[in-house]
């Protein structure tokens, strides 16, 4: 169980040295991210010397350098008729923590603790002030009582995803070892402006992922409680469904040739138990939504009769094609289709929210391919990395394991009244 916490020391910390004064262009798919911090927490068993606050404060002041940005703030631009929102690269700087905790590296290195209580190990950020208010990147050290060190991070998901803020950490932690910057950030984000004029696809199918589900209202479910539970898949798990996939493909005219990933089988066995387990009506629809690359994509709505009755090549089968979809065509019409949504309302409208995730649809971020134990600040890989928060019911995250042994672990938050049938399903390979 997760001990108190007490503050040290609060601090900011700026770049080291000059950084350019400008206003940094934001992207459409950047507009739809949502302005909060993504939680994270990297626990490390104690040595000599243990993470010494003044070397990772100067690294990280050098680490601001280059990745001048992450020590702005967010802004709305009135000049533009859209009031777009864009980084004041302002050299303000990032809030850095230096914590005391009663708990031991065990009590959080734990998937499912970490969910639970993690939060205690990162920054609280008041979002109450505007978006001008807040760091973008917020770090707090928390040593524990066995002598280890949780690191928390919270960096602002619209000014950075999953991969850019896993490449500064891996900068920072180099810099604290005396290792200079192996690949500079990519700073210009107009590279994924859209095309002038806009030319999304034509096909009505195209670009649902950025609309609310027809047929999601308010209901009695919005105010059940949801149960976070943690699952995890050896590489013979994973390697029986592979298996599985291949044996019932024959007998399935919509899957494609070649095998599955990883990803794909295991996403499809887990929305398939997810629609049992809600006891989903046979033609009521699912959504699926899949991270590729930073960017989140809905496939069209599928009755959820067809994954439960059809083999799981089918539900693999349906997020392999969602996936390969995924080209720059695909990509260039997004940006184009939501350049054209901003007569209508704030790209900021569309951003994610609780009702895209809830029965009966899912998501599933995949964090298994993420270098996430890359972090060495000069004492050691971490031991544990994992999520602080899993608050969307609907929602799921796959972590690979520290040892590499290719086993990985899935949370996922479902109604509690669905986490008993859901426990049973998933293990039923």
């Amino acid at each position: 169980m997760a001990g108190s916490v007490s503050v040290r020391e609060s601090t900011v910390v700026k770049p080291a040295s000059e950084t350019p004064k400008q206003s940094l262009w934001m992207s459409n798919l950047d507009m739809i991210s949502s302005n909060t911090h993504t939680p994270s927490v990297y626990i490390y068993k104690p040595k000599d010397s243990f993470f010494d606050p003044r070397v990772l404060k100067d690294a990280l002041s050098k680490a601001l350098v280059p990745f001048y940005p992450l020590a702005g703030r967010l802004r709305r631009n009135n000049e533009d008729k859209n009031a777009r929102i864009e980084i004041n690269c302002n050299a303000e700087g990032v809030l850095f923590v230096v914590a005391d905790s009663s708990s031991s590296a065990r009590d959080y290195a734990d998937l499912k603790t970490c969910l639970e209580s993690g939060r205690w190990l990162i920054p609280a950020v008041d979002y109450s002030a505007g978006i001008s208010s807040y760091p973008l990147l917020v770090v707090q050290v928390t040593y524990l009582k066995c002598g280890g060190v949780a690191l928390g991070i919270g960096v602002e998901h619209s000014t950075a995803d999953g991969f850019a803020a896993l490449h500064f950490i891996k900068a920072w932690s180099d810099m604290a070892r005396g290792v200079d910057l192996a690949i500079p950030p990519t700073i210009d984000r107009t590279l994924l402006r859209a095309r002038d004029p806009p030319q999304p696809l034509p096909n009505h199918n195209h670009h649902v992922e950025y609309h609310l589900p027809q047929d999601v209202v308010a209901s009695d479910s919005d105010h059940e409680t949801a149960t976070v539970s943690v699952f995890k898949f050896t590489r013979e798990q994973v390697n029986i469904l592979k298996v599985m996939s291949l044996t019932t493909k024959k007998n399935d005219d919509d899957v494609e040739n070649g095998k599955y990933s990883s990803y794909e089988v295991v996403a499809a066995h887990v929305w398939r138990s997810a629609c049992k387990a809600r006891q989903l009506a046979y033609y009521e629809e699912t959504q699926f939504n899949i991270a590729a690359n930073g960017r989140s994509r809905l496939r069209p709505p599928l009755p959820a009769g067809d994954l439960m009755s059809k083999p799981i090549s089918y539900a693999a089968s349906c997020i392999h094609k969602a996936l390969v979809r995924m080209d720059d065509e695909y990509l260039r019409s997004a940006l184009d289709y939501l350049d054209l949504q901003q007569s209508h309302h704030h790209l900021s409208s569309l951003a994610r929210s609780a009702h895209y995730y809830k029965s009966p649809n899912l998501g599933i971020t995949s964090w298994v391919t993420l270098p996430i134990y890359d972090a060495d600040f000069g004492w050691g890989r971490p031991v544990f990395m994992g999520r602080a928060e899993l608050s969307l019911e609907g929602k799921a995250y796959m972590v690979s394991s520290a040892s590499d042994d290719g086993s990985f672990s899935l949370a996922i938050s479902l109604q509690s009244r669905h986490t008993d049938s859901f426990s049973k399903l998933i293990y039923d390979i």
